[in-house]
């Protein structure tokens, strides 16, 4: 299959993943705003752009300037091992409709099924794939050895930063020669707003205001962010802390935690689940974001809080420091380190807090908005297209 010379390289983003809820094309462009964002950034930044996304049912739209194909592909033959390695076999009709899409590229979305990759690789052998990680964990035993014969098959990965690609190169995992590329895996399309209306709004309040979210569990690591909270709340003015939370396997000892401490039962509020449509208010009305999480592919809320124009006060894991910049948009700490994040939390509390939100909604746009992804996309596109020119 020969590339069709063109101005700018023509990819094709692949996902395998199927809505488990069956909804409709435009649906899921409203419900994974990644998928449009991401595309129409590399749009954007002239790569032309077409997306093949398995689902329950065939449709085509078209937005931004991107053609979004959902090719029902819900008949898959699948197969999951004892040992956790997986047999996919992507229908013949997705492949053979990215096939005739006549790509340059092709940019495969997760470390999904082993054998899935390793199929669809060889059916489009002729075009350089690019490999994006979303939160892979690195593979051990026998599944360890799949992944490094399959990932032979494949031209490129893409990470958010390279620190977490190094232990997959340290493993076999990939070969030495691998090409990788420090690529987001999406973003925002969060705004900055008046603070004290989206306070009247939500109803949080303090000072300073600090918002956690994420789900009680061990990765996420709320005690250790309770630690801090009461660590530091004596030297703070009036300061409260709001959680938002999913899944909640932790919830027991985090109420447990805070019903022992007078701060934290004062001034720690367990708000829950709430709507997507409110997180960007929430986002908007806090002081800081606060985050003490063990690993993240990349880490959604943060990039929600900056693109709000809120700080970050993060754990120091590779995800975290291209976020925050290294420290510049917020701060970075030891993880479980609930000393070192107290201390943070009373420092920026003294800095110039409008400074400090015009530095990192600054950051944001410049280096984690969806343009700023799509410039990255495309110029690992033209890259792999010219090299595979090249021979």
């Amino acid at each position: 299959m020969k590339p069709v010379a063109r101005s700018s390289a023509h990819a094709v983003q692949v996902s395998f993943f199927v809505d488990p809820q069956a909804r409709d094309g435009e649906s899921l462009l409203q419900e994974w705003h990644t998928l449009p964002g991401v595309a129409a950034g590399a749009a954007r930044a002239g790569a032309f752009v077409t997306i093949v996304q398995a689902a329950a049912r065939r449709e085509i739209l078209e937005r931004d300037g991107v053609v979004f194909h959902f090719i029902d592909d819900s008949r898959s033959f699948q197969l999951r091992l004892p040992w956790g390695v997986g047999m996919l076999r992507p229908s013949p009709p997705l492949v053979e409709l990215v096939k005739s899409l006549r790509p340059d590229v092709i940019h495969l979305h997760g470390f999904v099924d082993p054998v899935a990759i390793w199929r669809f690789a060889h059916a489009v052998r002729d075009v350089p794939v690019l490999l994006q990680d979303h939160a892979t964990r690195l593979p051990h035993g026998l599944h360890r050895k799949l992944w490094s014969k399959v990932c032979r098959s494949v031209d490129a990965v893409a990470f958010t930063t390279r620190a977490q690609a190094q232990p997959f190169f340290e493993a076999g995992v990939f070969p030495r020669e691998m090409r990788l590329f420090e690529i987001l895996e999406g973003s925002s399309f969060f705004t900055p707003g008046d603070r004290s209306a989206a306070r009247h709004r939500t109803g949080i309040h303090g000072d300073p205001c600090l918002l956690w979210t994420g789900n009680l569990d061990s990765n996420k690591d709320p005690l250790t962010a309770l630690d801090a909270f009461e660590r530091a709340a004596p030297r703070l003015r009036d300061p409260r802390m709001w959680c938002v939370f999913r899944q909640a396997p932790l919830f027991d000892a985090v109420r447990r935690r805070i019903a022992a401490s007078p701060t934290l039962s004062a001034r720690v509020t367990l708000l829950g689940k709430r709507p997507y449509n409110e997180m960007e208010d929430l986002f908007r009305a806090a002081d800081f974001f606060v985050q003490t999480s063990h690993f993240e592919g990349s880490g959604f809320s943060a990039l929600e809080a900056l693109a709000c124009g809120t700080p970050a006060l993060l754990t120091d894991i590779p995800s975290f420091r291209r976020i925050v910049n290294q420290g510049e948009a917020g701060s970075l700490t030891p993880v479980g380190d609930g000393l070192a994040l107290g201390e943070a939390m009373v420092r920026l509390a003294g800095t110039g807090a409008p400074d400090m939100r015009r530095v990192a909604k600054e950051w944001f746009e410049r280096g984690l908005s969806f343009d700023a992804i799509g410039r990255d996309l495309c110029a690992a596109y033209e890259s792999l297209a010219r090299s595979a020119q090249q021979g």
